[in-house]
């Protein structure tokens, strides 16, 4: 058995070395590639795409599956051969063609994508929208699926997550939230205002990122900062990390928590097993927990008192004209003013989810056929005017903001709010674990948290489930309430608001 096993774990390095090339090439695309590049990289990475698909689905593979499934199999080997029984399963029912058809068409209507967002022109995109997502249907009808159609692309991002079961969870979450942003709204207060809208110059903002990524741990010998577009990460290896951001001179928050988000991705992607390397097991659970680690840093750690007890007289050195006069209760209200916005990215903690609620409602709408894409523009306005009492005045600042249908990934966007309620509940289990937590923040000490989350959470690769993961770390089933409780515990202070 064990030259079975061997044979195996040689051909899932080489797909390993496939999805390494596709994140390389996608990185360079959002970052450094010229435009007339367009063409010739979605030909590139449709062939990318095709080659992967070619290979996880060879005859040979599926016959050493196939012997290791009734094989009698121990720690990494069983986590392995499931989670490639899991993907061979579901490659087996699309053919190449439809593939490569798939990655051209995303690679294609990412460009024509930016162009819109460009010159505030949904029209430009969305043929291309409407292509995508006729194939990502015919993807569904062809994986197969229960329940809703949506089921078959959300298992890609957050496998065996099922719409059924998180759209109450959602629905829950949203009751609490409109409360909750409609209390603050009433006070009327917006300490933001006159701090963090003054000019900062983008130098210094590019020194604070550096010493913030340092500070945190996260290994500049294995990754780098770039900036993009659109804000991401592209761990094309644990020894590899790409993050970007991007910088904005009159609103500090943008790039300082950007990068502080990113970086609790990459710092994910670093503390991931060294000995699983290439395999299943080496890899990230879901995009959830992913999410949770970037989420837990950017907001649990990043705006938190302790953090700019310890960061303020920092900024104040490197912004004297703006912060000298800004003590640190009014600094501290001001990271965490909570205000409706239209952007996504740079939404406030409280109404972040409710942009992804819309998004997660406008996914399953599509996909099960009852919004059209032409319909888009319009429903979207309409519905963040419910949720939030704004109204986007175009489109790059709407249906435009994001690049995820532009690339597929329908589905993705509720790993977003399932990302925060694991991080909430990680956060509460690791004060539970690390007693002087909050005295570390403030001394800027992150080494013992980030120890923890690399012992707890990165260092466990995908041998665990999201959900087996969640309870093997707090003791508990995920569970909204460590969420809202962190919620109005926060806010409900530092608004006088009581429950």
């Amino acid at each position: 058995m064990s030259n079975t096993y061997d044979a195996f774990v040689e051909r899932l390095h080489e797909l390993s070395d496939i999805n390494h090339a596709q994140g390389l090439m996608s990185w360079d695309q959002e970052t450094y590639m010229p435009p007339r590049g367009a063409p010739m990289r979605a030909r590139a990475m449709g062939t990318l795409a095709g080659l992967y698909h070619e290979r996880l689905t060879a005859p040979e593979l599926v016959a050493l599956v196939a012997d290791l499934k009734d094989a009698e199999l121990t720690g990494d080997a069983v986590v392995n051969v499931r989670e490639i029984d899991h993907q061979q399963s579901r490659s087996l029912k699309l053919p190449k063609e439809l593939v490569i058809e798939l990655s051209q068409t995303e690679s294609l209507g990412h460009e024509a994508w930016i162009e819109a967002r460009e010159k505030s022109d949904f029209a430009l995109f969305q043929l291309w929208l409407e292509k995508i997502v006729a194939l990502k249907k015919e993807v569904a009808e062809r994986v197969g699926y229960e329940g809703a159609m949506y089921n078959a692309l959300l298992d890609e991002y957050e496998p065996y997550a099922r719409a059924e079961e998180i759209a109450p969870v959602f629905a829950q979450l949203k009751e609490q939230l409109v409360s909750l942003v409609e209390q603050i709204a009433a006070t009327g207060r917006y300490p933001a205002r006159g701090v963090l809208d003054q000019e900062y110059p983008i130098k210094q903002q590019e020194l604070l990122g550096q010493q913030v990524l340092a500070d945190m741990g996260f290994d500049l010998e294995a990754g780098r900062l770039d900036l993009a577009v659109h804000p991401f990460c592209a761990g094309t290896s644990r020894d590899d990390v790409r993050l970007t951001t991007r910088y904005s001179a009159d609103w500090l928050p943008g790039s300082l928590f950007g990068t502080i988000h990113e970086a609790g991705h990459g710092l994910y992607e670093q503390g991931l097993p060294a000995d699983a390397i290439g395999t299943p097991a080496g890899a990230s659970v879901s995009l959830g927990i992913h999410e949770s680690q970037s989420r837990l840093w950017e907001n649990m750690v990043g705006r938190s008192k302790a953090f700019w007890t310890h960061y303020l007289p920092k900024l104040q050195v490197l912004f004297p004209q703006q912060l000298s006069a800004v003590g640190l209760d009014a600094f501290y209200a001001a990271v965490n003013q909570v205000e409706p916005s239209l952007i996504r990215v740079e939404a406030d903690e409280v109404t972040y989810n409710l942009h992804i609620l819309l998004r997660f409602e406008l996914e399953c709408d599509l996909i099960e056929g009852r919004v059209a894409v032409a319909e888009l523009p319009e429903v979207w306005n309409e519905r963040l005017e419910q949720y939030l009492g704004i109204r986007p005045p175009n489109d790059a600042l709407g249906v435009l903001q994001d690049t995820h249908w532009s690339c597929g990934l329908l589905g993705y966007f509720p790993t977003y709010t399932l990302g925060n309620l694991y991080a909430a509940q990680f956060f509460h289990q690791a004060h539970q674990d690390l007693p002087d937590l909050e005295a570390q923040i403030a001394q800027g000490a992150f080494g013992p948290l980030k120890t923890w989350l690399n012992e707890k959470i990165h260092a466990r690769g995908a041998r665990a489930t999201a959900s087996e993961l969640v309870e093997e770390v707090t003791g508990a089933k995920l569970s909204a309430d460590y969420f809202i409780d962190y919620l109005w515990e926060k806010f409900g202070a530092l608004y006088g608001l009581s429950r």
